[in-house]
């Protein structure tokens, strides 16, 4: 089980790797909106309107610069049961619901908040949650506002000025120990990003200096950065792999044996451990969904929704549900 889920952690940190992907895709090159929300009020509007959570909180604040020195995370943070790693999938899981038939208003948006934030949190963080939940809204909003350069992705300059953009904004809405939680690791992966672009763009460095350069770029990022960077790239052809087998619909045996051949015997029963769970996971949802859709809500669908899936995959049910009504639409 521990092989299985370092696997699917390091197929999910492929898509993490890419940096700025999740940021960039949220605008348009004439700066719209994030994420399905309406470009809504700056910070100083929603404050001056008392919007709930508009501001960051009174914790350590956040560097000036998204390029200045990192300080290592608060020896409070460690202890903090709100702000753990996941924090930021645990409150998009709980957005993506609340945006359930397509409510995009903000004060909407929070009001439905306000009734989800007990499946997501246990109950003593319900209001800390909710009015961090709260700042999210406003934060993704404001988010939306900035205008992103259309060359971010090809020009080191633009893209050093869209993070340095992006962080003001985050400074607005979080403090030190928040953001520690939310970003920290997308900004590593970010940093390291634009560090390549910049080596990538340079022309007068050799061949032999480039690939130094590219060395040390790698090696600034933390420790357990670099380890999972390693992961995803060891597990990117892994997790191609099983696209296409996917797609393909290929039988068990077939798969083990190609695994096995390249990957190794105990890499192969990871992976077809993995695609089991995988399998399992969507039959559930298939069940519940099929229940959903013709008892509709009520006590017997939270009684199935228990018996089908763990307290912690409960928190993602609605989430991956709405994903799939995303996909079908698309």
């Amino acid at each position: 089980m521990a092989h299985t889920r370092a696997f699917a952690a390091g197929i999910a940190l492929v898509a993490a790797a890419a940096g700025l992907a999740w940021w960039l895709g949220l605008h348009a090159p004439t700066g719209g909106s994030a994420g399905g929300l309406p470009a809504g009020p700056s910070s100083a509007t929603s404050r001056a309107a008392g919007v709930q959570g508009g501001t960051a909180g009174p914790g350590r604040p956040m560097e000036d610069s998204f390029f200045a020195a990192r300080r290592g995370a608060s020896p409070g943070q460690a202890t903090d049961p709100l702000l753990v790693h996941g924090l930021r999938d645990m409150l998009e899981a709980l957005l993506m619901e609340a945006q359930d038939g397509d409510v995009t208003d903000p004060a909407m948006l929070k009001a439905r908040l306000a009734a989800l934030a007990g499946k997501h949190f246990p109950a003593d963080l319900v209001p800390r949650a909710l009015a961090l939940a709260g700042r999210y809204v406003d934060y993704r909003v404001a988010l939306g506002q900035l205008r992103t350069p259309k060359d971010a992705t090809t020009d080191p300059v633009a893209l050093r000025e869209a993070l340095e953009a992006r962080h003001k904004v985050r400074q607005q809405f979080f403090d030190g120990d928040e953001y520690d939680a939310l970003f920290a690791r997308e900004a590593d992966l970010d940093r390291y990003t634009l560090a390549r672009l910049e080596i990538a763009r340079n022309t007068a460095l050799t061949p032999e200096q480039r690939a130094k350069a590219l060395r040390d770029a790698e090696n600034e990022l933390p420790e357990e950065r670099r380890a999972e960077r390693s992961a995803a790239t060891a597990h990117m052809d892994a997790a191609a792999q099983t696209a296409a087998f996917n797609a393909q619909n290929t039988d068990d045996p077939t798969r083990h044996a190609a695994r096995a051949a390249q990957y190794g015997e105990t890499a192969a029963q990871a992976m077809a451990q993995l695609d089991r769970e995988e399998r399992h996971w969507h039959q559930r949802l298939d069940q519940y969904s099929q229940a959903r859709s013709t008892q509709g809500d009520g006590a017997a669908l939270e009684q199935l929704r228990r018996q089908l899936f763990s307290s912690e995959e409960q928190q993602r049910v609605d989430a991956a549900l709405a994903l799939r009504r995303m996909q079908a639409g698309s």
